[in-house]
């Protein structure tokens, strides 16, 4: 039977781009779903660092767009847009959206919806979509990982160097990390890498080489960009892989063509936000296929860092941008 709803909501987003302080509740009108839609009563929603580069003002959304913050979230589906299945109608879903997450109800493409097994809380669903859909699509798909390599992953406690680590070990890699200070190393082992170097008290080129006898790694999953490409490439075997997923660090790097050329090096990268979204239906199909059973099973669940109001998002941002988290902040709506 079709929910009541209300005609305006609450939602956090920004009038200029600033520091964590910008971001405020406001009420807003809910959004009625189109052609091919999902409306979703949020309980959770997912902080990614897109969200804190978009409040800075350095990552604008896509056209057509919501322009509040939230790439991920986790509810009920209360209204479906024409040429939906009306079976999703009340499902508890989890979704990668385009924005628009940080409020009381969000639109989601049908096909970029997951259901949500009873064993998965809904503030570790909210977690998932983002980090889960960005690590298949960039080790598996763009960095052609397989069973046996070994990955090199910076961030290691980030919510994708935690995603990361875990679905490398369920899929046969060997994943060493990288970390800032010997807590989150410890940390980072616990979860699963095989091997974690704090990059403040050595130098992860050196240390790669030494845990890999001089071979190298296979991939390397890279968040920093910047002055660190030229030393992943130090890391790598010959026909290695480099996948970029952000640029923490800037986005220039001088590199050595011929070195490229010599070891037969692959570059790449990829930002999921902009991407048609006939394309992440399909990969939310792989997903759905390949590593959502692991959900299921309960095999693999999100490393969670801690949760904070819809109205304290300010505070969250805040903690992500110290650094100190482990794992995934959420925002209980």
């Amino acid at each position: 039977m079709p929910v009541a709803l209300p005609s305006k909501m609450i939602a956090v987003g920004f009038d200029s781009p600033g520091g964590p302080e910008v971001l405020a509740p406001r009420e807003i009108a809910v959004p009625a779903p189109g052609p091919g839609e999902v409306l979703v009563k949020v309980a959770f929603a997912g902080v990614n660092r897109p969200d804190v580069v978009q409040r800075q003002g350095h990552y604008p959304p896509p056209p057509g767009a919501s322009p509040i913050p939230g790439l991920e979230i986790a509810g009920e589906a209360v209204a479906l847009g024409d040429g939906v299945d009306a079976s999703l109608l009340g499902q508890t879903v989890c979704a990668l959206v385009t924005g628009g997450g940080y409020a009381e109800y969000c639109l989601a493409h049908a096909a970029h919806c997951l259901p949500v097994p009873e064993s998965l809380p809904l503030d570790q669903a909210a977690a998932l979509p983002e980090t889960l859909l960005t690590v298949w699509h960039n080790v598996f798909e763009r960095g052609w990982a397989t069973a046996g390599e070994t990955i090199l992953v910076h961030g290691g406690t980030s919510g994708i160097g935690t995603m990361a680590t875990m679905l490398g070990k369920l899929f046969g890699l060997d994943v060493i990390v990288t970390c800032g200070g010997p807590e989150k190393c410890a940390r980072a082992l616990e979860i699963g890498a095989a091997h974690a170097i704090d990059y403040r008290a050595s130098d992860f080129v050196a240390e790669v080489q030494r845990i890999t006898r001089g071979r190298g790694v296979q991939l390397v999953l890279d968040m920093v960009a910047g002055d660190y490409v030229p030393r992943n490439l130090k890391c790598l075997a010959e026909d290695g892989r480099h996948v970029t997923i952000a640029v923490q660090g800037g986005a220039r790097a001088e590199l050595n063509m011929a070195v490229i050329m010599a070891r037969r090096y692959t570059l790449t990268g990829s930002t999921l936000r902009p991407r048609p979204a006939e394309f992440k239906a399909l990969l939310v199909q792989e997903v759905a296929t390949n590593a959502w059973p692991l959900v299921i099973s309960g095999e693999l669940r999100p490393i969670m860092d801690k949760r904070f109001a819809l109205a304290e998002a300010a505070a969250a941002h805040a903690r992500m941008e110290a650094g100190e988290h482990i794992g995934k902040i959420v925002l209980e709506v």
